[in-house]
């Protein structure tokens, strides 16, 4: 999946599963120490007593995980010049330390600019998934992606 591309380049339809990656406890509580200081992704007792049952990940450690392992697949590196925004962001079910993720990705959009020939829009699906398959994250992301030069 490493193939740099640019946007004339994706077909809509087109999918991508990405490589896994494993969160630990450790990471789990780092993560919400700096970024999301909840009880019940900081604290192991209190995340035992929570409606969650024990630890869980932050949603936002969870859209940042799903989204690198995409960009790590080095797809957009020649190509990406940011993003415009992101829709539809739904946390679907509990991340817990030892979960390993993979993200999905399908193309539901290629848009080139009609003021911007140069650049365009591609509309990404983006659904995290745990181990056994099931969606924990899905959200969409508007990819502001260079054309491919002349």
């Amino acid at each position: 999946m490493s193939e740099n591309r640019y946007l004339d380049d994706f077909s809509v339809g087109e999918r991508f599963t990405t490589p896994g990656i494993t969160l630990t406890e450790s990471e789990v509580i780092d993560f919400a120490m700096k970024y999301d200081p909840q009880a019940f992704h900081l604290d192991v007792n209190a995340a035992g007593e929570s409606l969650y049952g024990g630890l869980i990940a932050s949603g936002f450690q969870t859209l940042s995980l799903s989204f690198r392992l995409f960009i790590q697949s080095g797809l957009l590196a020649k190509c990406s010049l940011g993003s415009p925004g992101i829709d539809e962001l739904r946390w679907l079910a509990p991340v817990r330390p030892g979960d390993t993720l993979h993200t999905r990705v399908e193309v539901l959009e290629v848009n080139p600019s009609r003021s911007k020939p140069e650049r365009g829009i591609l509309r990404l699906r983006y659904e995290a998934v745990n181990q056994h398959g099931d969606p924990v994250l899905s959200y969409i992301i508007n990819h502001l992606l260079s054309r491919r030069p002349a």
